[in-house]
């Protein structure tokens, strides 16, 4: 029989991180527990990562907690609401199941033999502070980055965009935006011209989720592509999920086991988009090492063509130690290297 419990742990970020939902200075997560009765030496581990507004399952601490202890009790509990709580049983099963070692998946990455591309993360803030994150992540070798924009003056973000243009060519540097909805239906078109005349990739979220037909529309006539990301949150049966994807027909979308369903919801995304041509990319939503460890493994499980949001190891002065080493922009299990 397996026995499961649970504890909570808050990370603290090293630096204040801005987002759309405003700053973030901790992050709070709790680590289910699963092991066999009569082996309980051998436990397996994972995260339940929640970001305040955002998470479809968080409303609160005591709600959440007694959902948990509900789960703990019962891990056959009915989850498809609780995208965080079930990535976190998903993830501590496998776990066990492979011998409570952190190895959720079996496979190239898992075993040190893969890296997996990532995007350098820029988070909102000053032009200065935005600036310098810019160049430190060039400094580090990464060959994408992502800006997140909508929190300061647009202008001033073009700027910002505009002077990394300058020095780096498209081919010698991919820009990537999320704009987390910022965008109103009437002036996104507008935004997206003059971002697209910066070579940018792709924005994600231009407007809020849940306006099908203004998006379906900027996906048509928008002259850089789109990458669905919050419109996902919440679209959980297969009926919702084949609505969105064909309502809109997006280029892209972007897939956080923690908001999209867990690792059996992600699957079923990536399955239906690739039914459609619609390719995609996977992220953490500021997991710890270990739900990190958990995601990369996850990847690892695919033949991927774009860099993923994978490199959010480093945000926390307390981050659970982990053999996950960032490099150059690849992410990669440094044990067996």
């Amino acid at each position: 029989m397996i026995k499961a419990k649970f504890h909570k742990r808050t990370f603290h970020f090293k630096k204040p991180s801005g987002t759309s939902r405003g700053i973030l200075t901790e992050k709070h997560a709790w680590f289910i527990e699963v092991w066999e009765e009569n082996t309980p030496a051998v436990v397996g581990i994972g995260e339940c990562s929640i970001i305040p507004d955002l998470s479809p399952d968080f409303i609160d601490f005591e709600s959440y907690e007694d959902k948990l202890t509900e789960v703990c009790a019962n891990l056959s509990t009915e989850l498809q609401g609780w995208p965080s709580i079930l990535f976190g049983v998903e993830c501590a099963l496998l776990d066990l199941k492979n011998g409570g070692k952190r190895i959720y998946f079996e496979n190239a990455f898992s075993r040190g033999e893969q890296k997996i591309p990532i995007n350098g993360l820029i988070w909102m803030g000053s032009e200065e502070f935005m600036q310098e994150q810019i160049e430190e992540k060039i400094a580090a070798g990464f060959s994408v980055i992502k800006m997140k924009i909508g929190a300061i003056y647009f202008d001033t973000e073009l700027k910002i965009l505009k002077s990394i243009r300058e020095k780096f060519s498209k081919e010698k540097l991919t820009l990537r935006v999320d704009a987390n909805g910022a965008f109103s239906p009437e002036e996104a078109l507008n935004k997206l011209q003059k971002l697209a005349n910066l070579a940018i990739h792709s924005i994600e979220q231009p407007i809020k989720k849940g306006q099908y037909l203004a998006m379906n529309q900027l996906c048509k006539r928008s002259p850089l592509d789109i990458a669905l990301d919050e419109e996902l949150i919440g679209i959980n049966s297969t009926e919702e999920k084949t609505k969105l994807l064909d309502s809109i027909q997006p280029p892209f979308i972007i897939l956080k086991p923690s908001l999209h369903g867990g690792i059996s919801g992600c699957k079923e995304w990536i399955e239906l988009a690739e039914e459609r041509g619609i390719d995609w990319w996977m992220t953490s939503a500021l997991e710890s090492n270990i739900g990190l460890n958990a995601i990369c493994q996850f990847v690892g499980e695919y033949d991927i063509s774009l860099p993923q949001g994978l490199g959010t190891g480093a945000l926390y002065t307390d981050n659970i130690e982990s053999d996950l080493v960032v490099e150059n922009g690849m992410i990669f299990r440094k044990k067996l290297f």
